[in-house]
């Protein structure tokens, strides 16, 4: 019997099977759970980096430990999804660094209970002192936080801006103070809760036009070339024309001098722009002394003798002689490669005449030299007007040739008489309209904030548009080094330094509608575009330009052309010393060609963001570049704030 029934083969498949259903429902039971566990998982993790940015954020805006803990513990849990908050515990422990932006740190425990494995444990028999009723899991993120901002806003001031902004029935410059302003409250009122570090925003301000005017009090700066040293500083003066009147020039170790006993004792004086500035003079007042009486015939008999006359006045003119003009603060173009980079200006003592960097470093102060045409009208009499743009005295010479009545020196120390009028140009400070930079201020305390939103206000609209030079001031204000030094070292870690561009235009250079001495251009930044730097047949403008660049095509598209490639090559210089550029176009639109060109040069100017994707292609990062009209710009500049306050909070 024993021998049948281990012989009979019935319900052997049932019993294999039941025994086959223990490792197949486990594994069932192991794969149901693992797939949950990870999406939990994955929530928890989601919802704890959530939790830390946010939190980071409002570490920014100065709420207290408690708040910031409970804020963190809210927003982990609202974020959690498909987890149940009951088996999550969260820890957050806070920045402890009293000088510094220091780090958060939190840390998520997520203590998932499985559906089956309980089941599966039944089957196997396991003991219930060793059945885990859930499995644990710990999380953490880390959030270090920004200590410094400093932000450069380099705004456009050219004739342009003082039309009607699209959409708006406002003027662009005000609709571009009234946003400026804006993106700067913004910003201060975080920064002033960040109590744990010094000057946590800062700001400058960098208004452009055809030049950039950096401030009359630095015309004895160490950066600037007061004794004549660079090539540029002599390109439109002949000193060599001072040669009569025992007034001389001699040029000893790159530097002019007077030479004679005509100077007095000014002999052995230095020969530069800031001399030319104090040497020129005018009758600013005059004023009438008596001496005594005279009598005078005015009418006489046949034979000559006096029928009638009168008791006359003698005396003569006490006259005031004053200093014509002043250096008003702008300054020219560094030649190419200095023009597009922060290199420090590298200067020397000229009583040494050893010791020198690089004179072409130094930055030269804007003299617009007196173009050609007499126009010293006094008292009705008629002067010669050859129709040049900036003709402000006298010529001083006879000559025929345009070029040498503008070179002519002499001109500029006779004195200028009293009542004579230039009706024709503005003087040595042609193309000087914009008004002077800001250095960076911090902008949490009242007396910064006022410094920054009242140069914004003194802002005024004249002149054309050279959006290089601005952006290379921009730079060279947020620079540890001179000129100007206030900003924090650029190896300093939890520091960002940002160059906000605005224009609603684009480059300009302008072409004289008359050009008696062959200036090619009137005068700006990069003087005029028809003398060669340093002896050469190519001008400052087209200096480091492509082939695309016509070296001797004067025509003001070549001038935008040559220009956007300067703003090009100095925005890629700023990014590549770790400098954010962000960039605004106002009023510019797509559809027309030289509007649209000017806004691909912006775009190609700003740097890419850090946190926002591209909409049209989520693979790449979004530029930092806006196209901004008049109705939507404090928009823009509300979306440029958002980004600056996320600069201070990196994961």
């Amino acid at each position: 019997m024993i021998r049948k029934f281990l012989c009979d083969r019935g319900g052997n498949y049932a019993m294999m099977m039941g025994i086959a259903m223990l490792p197949i429902m486990g594994s069932v039971a192991i794969a149901i759970d693992f797939s949950e566990m990870n999406r939990q998982k994955q929530a928890t993790i989601n919802a704890l980096d959530a939790a830390g940015v946010a939190t980071a954020r409002q570490i920014v805006s100065g709420a207290s430990e408690e708040a910031l803990i409970a804020y963190a513990n809210d927003f982990f849990q609202a974020n959690l999804g498909p987890v149940d908050p009951a088996d999550t515990q969260l820890t957050v422990q806070l920045p402890s660094n009293q000088y510094g932006g220091g780090t958060l740190k939190l840390s998520a425990v997520l203590n998932y209970k499985p559906y089956f494995l309980p089941t599966f444990h039944n089957l196997l028999g396991t003991p219930a002192e060793d059945r885990p009723d859930e499995i644990s899991f710990v999380e953490t993120s880390e959030i270090r936080l920004k200590n410094t901002l400093e932000v450069a806003l380099v705004l456009d001031n050219s004739g342009s801006m003082s039309e009607d902004g699209s959409g708006s029935g406002e003027k662009r410059l005000t609709l571009l103070k009234a946003a400026a302003k804006q993106l700067v409250d913004t910003l201060a009122l975080q920064a002033a809760q960040v109590k744990q570090v010094a000057k946590p925003v800062q700001f400058s301000l960098v208004p452009f036009a055809a030049s950039v005017n950096v401030g009359p009090a630095n015309a004895d700066a160490a950066w600037m070339d007061v004794e004549g040293l660079s090539p540029v500083h002599h390109e439109n003066f002949d000193w060599t024309r001072l040669d009569d009147a025992g007034k001389g020039a001699q040029q000893v170790g790159g530097i002019w001098y007077k030479k004679g006993s005509g100077w007095g004792a000014e002999e052995n004086g230095v020969l530069s722009r800031f001399s030319l500035y104090r040497d020129m003079r005018m009758v600013s007042d005059r004023e009438w002394v008596v001496t005594g009486q005279e009598w005078v015939c005015t009418r006489w008999w046949e034979n000559g003798s006096c029928r009638r006359g009168e008791w006359r006045e003698t005396g003569y003119y006490d006259e005031t002689i004053s200093t014509y003009a002043s250096w008003q603060g702008c300054v020219e173009a560094r030649p190419y490669p200095y023009n597009v980079n922060d290199a420090p200006a590298q200067g020397g003592t000229a009583n040494t005449g050893i010791g020198f960097g690089d004179p072409a470093t130094m930055f030269v102060p804007m003299f617009a030299p007196d173009e050609p045409g007499d126009r010293w009208d006094v008292e009705g009499e008629t002067r010669d007007n050859l129709g040049a743009s900036n003709n402000w005295w006298n010529d001083g010479t006879e000559s025929i040739s345009g070029q040498t009545r503008q070179k002519n020196m002499k001109k500029y120390f006779e004195v200028r008489p009293y009542g004579a009028t230039s009706p024709q140009g503005s003087g040595p400070s042609y193309s000087c309209t914009a008004t002077p930079i800001t250095p960076l201020t911090d902008v949490t305390t009242e007396e910064g904030l006022a410094t920054i939103k009242g140069a914004i206000d003194r802002m005024n609209a004249n002149g054309n548009t050279n959006i290089p030079e601005g952006t290379a001031w921009g730079w060279r204000t947020i620079s540890s080094t001179a000129p100007f030094t206030e900003g924090r070292p650029e190896s300093e870690k939890g520091n960002d330094k940002v160059i906000i561009v605005l224009t609603d235009g684009a480059n300009t250079y302008s072409v004289p509608s008359k050009d008696p001495a062959g200036n090619k251009s009137t005068y700006a930044a990069y003087g005029y575009t028809g003398v060669g730097y340093n002896g050469t047949g190519t001008t400052r403008m087209f200096m480091g330009t492509s082939g695309a660049i016509g070296q001797y095509d004067y025509s003001s598209s070549n001038y935008t052309s040559a220009l956007d490639e300067q703003m090009e090559k100095v925005c890629d210089n700023a990014k590549a010393a770790n400098v954010l550029v962000m960039t605004v176009s106002l009023d510019l639109s797509t559809s027309i060609a030289g509007e649209n060109k000017a806004i691909e040069a912006m775009k190609k100017c700003a740097s890419d963001s850090r946190f926002r994707r591209d909409p049209s292609d989520p693979t790449k990062p979004a530029k930092l570049y806006w196209n901004a009209t008049g109705s939507n710009l404090a928009d823009k500049f509300k979306e440029i704030a958002d980004e600056l306050s996320n600069l201070r909070i990196v994961g």
